[in-house]
């Protein structure tokens, strides 16, 4: 396997993960556990940040001009790592809103 394909890999397995911890999260807090779901949150946090990291690693070596190549793959682990983060924004306000009813 191509280092390039490891690299995306590893992105689309954190942020998949992460997205997983966020769903499970709306799932506490919507039985107003709430404690459990800022665990989640966390743990899910933790993950998209180890994929964030990768992605930037990717960003600076093509700042610095190294060959990064650009296929599908790759496009569908910024997919996944973009979708992740609306995910995470849509849940916390979902679980402030659970918190109010």
């Amino acid at each position: 396997m191509k280092n390039n394909q490891k690299v995306s890999f590893n992105i689309i397995s954190n942020a998949g993960i992460a997205k997983s911890k966020y769903m499970e999260a709306l799932k506490e807090a919507k039985n107003k556990n709430f404690e459990k779901a800022n665990e989640l949150i966390k743990e899910g946090d933790n993950l998209f940040i180890n994929a964030h990291k990768i992605h930037a690693d990717l960003i600076t070596k093509m700042a610095n001009k190294e060959d990064i190549n650009l296929d599908l793959l790759l496009i569908h682990a910024e997919d996944q790592l973009m979708s992740t983060e609306t995910i995470k924004l849509l849940i916390e306000e979902l679980i402030e809103l659970y918190k109010v009813i």
